[in-house]
């Protein structure tokens, strides 16, 4: 089991707050934007994954009109629109880790998402974000193993 202290978890932490802020505060002015220096200041966070934390914060919003393509799919009764943006910026993370960019392998995207939607989200986010990124992968997985054939 991964420890709170984890780099790579503390890095998709940080990576959620940063393109929670952005999207949150669009384009309103007199906005403070905050930088991932003080985020980690404020959260007391010493030592993340740089790297990782670089990989989402910039491949998110470059992939974001394909990742919302597959929320979109995967959770039709939901309107992007309407989800918490918490829960939709933590389905946007996982998807691009863990199945766009390939980053992480897609059963680690999808804990780690679980448990940032326990520590950020409301009472029904982690189970919202469970079933969506399981019925991905269930697809994809299906997917793969007829390419396998």
């Amino acid at each position: 089991m991964k420890k709170a202290t984890d780099p790579r978890h503390l890095s998709r932490e940080l990576a959620l707050q940063t393109l929670f802020s952005k999207d949150f505060n669009g384009t309103k002015d007199g906005v403070i934007d905050f930088e991932v220096s003080d985020l980690s200041e404020i959260d007391e966070i010493e030592d993340y994954n740089k790297d990782l934390y670089n990989d989402i914060v910039n491949g998110v919003p470059q992939k974001k009109e394909e990742i919302d393509q597959v929320i979109t799919q995967f959770a039709p009764q939901w309107p992007i629109s309407q989800m918490k943006l918490v829960d939709l910026q933590i389905l946007r993370i996982a998807i691009y880790e863990g199945f766009l960019a390939k980053i992480t392998p897609p059963k680690v995207a999808i804990d780690e998402a679980i448990e940032i939607a326990k520590e950020f989200g409301g009472d029904t986010s982690s189970k919202f974000v469970n079933g969506v990124l399981g019925a991905i992968y269930e697809i994809n997985k299906q997917e793969d193993d007829k390419s396998d054939k």
